[in-house]
């Protein structure tokens, strides 16, 4: 090929990718032009990318003009708090010594996203022992007013400087989150034995609705089978019984298998759940010899009333109610004894917040305009071989 040839050729060629740029088909114009080793766009190209949310041909490009690209990017990234990009970018290169700053933020923003979910456990073992990311921890935690996590933290760690720090105080946490004073509840009885737990039935029994909630300790371990329900919160308008299904099924589960069938399947009752089949299929497998959990009658799935599933029960709520829930202690350990109170609060608001959302289905259901929330088309019950599990 001779020089004029040539010439052509590399002009049809850059011609080609310019015009790829210009449709912003970004990842075949790269590719093109790290194949032909054309290193003439710049900065503003990489820009150009990013813009267009076209971030695997930009990374693709960076690496091709190499190392001072690859920190314009990551550069980039930060400044759009973008910080897991940014991250990503950092530790397949090798760019940890260029950006310290920018690790420690992704660390701190990936910590906190955790314990937003609740996933504390998880969280501390993202630390890796790390002390600046066991104390940004230790003030999340702080933050939520999570006191009992804040002082295991510590004397796990031994943070001695957290101990003479002021945790945020509970009216604070009042403007933020829902609390069980605010539904005027009247009580929150524990039940771990026969006793109680046959007044709860019957407390049950002349109620015509009640809200339903259980929780387990979460396991992290991929693959495994979750940990057995350790509890079920059951609520009225007034009450709320918080039963110890763990230490009432070793003690009297015939009684447990009564108790329970007489409200789960009572035609009588409404029962109000937030993706409540899921937890009748999770408690069916806790206790596989029980038939309470097996089958229903009168299940109303609050969410399935709404069709706007974001933000779970605590968006819900906000939405109804004017204030969300806090899920800090969502994945807390549920199977320990005794709960802390902000244990029992927490396990009480679940199964009480739904009473009071229906209160609001239901009155603006029977407004004039017929507009309000259908909630009865969503009742779901399931009953099916009945005969195969009576004793």
């Amino acid at each position: 090929m001779n020089d004029d040839s040539f010439s052509m050729a590399t002009k049809f060629v850059e011609d080609y990718i310019y015009h790829l740029i210009e449709c912003q088909t970004y990842m075949t114009a790269v590719t093109l032009l790290a194949h032909f080793s054309i290193h003439q766009s710049g900065q503003s190209f990489l820009l150009s990318m990013i813009e267009s949310k076209q971030l695997k041909a930009a990374e693709k490009w960076a690496t091709f003009i190499g190392t001072p690209m690859l920190c314009v990017l990551v550069q980039e990234y930060s400044d759009r708090n973008m910080l897991k990009d940014a991250y990503e970018i950092i530790h397949k290169n090798n760019l940890r010594q260029e950006f310290p700053n920018v690790c420690h933020k992704y660390k701190e923003s990936s910590l906190k996203t955790l314990a937003e979910k609740g996933c504390w456990d998880v969280a501390e073992a993202k630390t890796k022992s790390d002390r600046q990311l066991l104390e940004y921890l230790v003030y999340l935690a702080m933050e939520a007013g999570y006191t009992e996590k804040v002082d295991e933290l510590c004397d796990r760690y031994s943070l001695k400087g957290f101990l003479n720090v002021k945790v945020p105080e509970p009216s604070l946490l009042h403007n933020r989150y829902l609390h069980l004073d605010e539904l005027a509840v009247e009580g929150v009885i524990w039940v771990d034995e026969v006793d109680a737990l046959r007044k709860a039935t019957c407390h049950f029994e002349e109620c015509k609705v009640v809200g339903l909630d259980c929780e387990w300790k979460p396991n992290y371990v991929k693959g495994s089978r979750p940990n057995k329900v350790s509890i079920m919160q059951i609520a009225s308008d007034k009450m709320v019984f918080i039963l110890d299904l763990i230490k009432l099924y070793q003690d009297v589960p015939d009684v447990l298998d009564d108790s329970l069938t007489r409200i789960l399947q009572s035609p009588g009752i409404l029962k109000l759940g937030y993706n409540f089949q899921c937890d009748m299929r999770q408690l069916a497998q806790s206790y596989e010899e029980l038939g309470c959990f097996k089958h229903y009658q009168m299940l109303l799935d609050i969410q399935n009333v709404f069709k706007e599933p974001r933000g779970g029960l605590s968006g819900l709520a906000k939405k109804i109610l004017g204030l969300g829930l806090n899920k800090t202690r969502r994945n807390s350990n549920w199977e320990q004894r005794p709960l802390t109170p902000n244990q029992l609060e927490y396990a009480a608001l679940d199964a009480a917040v739904l009473v009071h959302i229906f209160g609001h289905v239901r009155t603006h259901s029977q407004s004039a305009d017929g507009e309000g929330p259908q909630w009865k088309s969503c009742i779901v019950s399931n009953m099916t071989n009945m005969k195969k599990f009576k004793k």
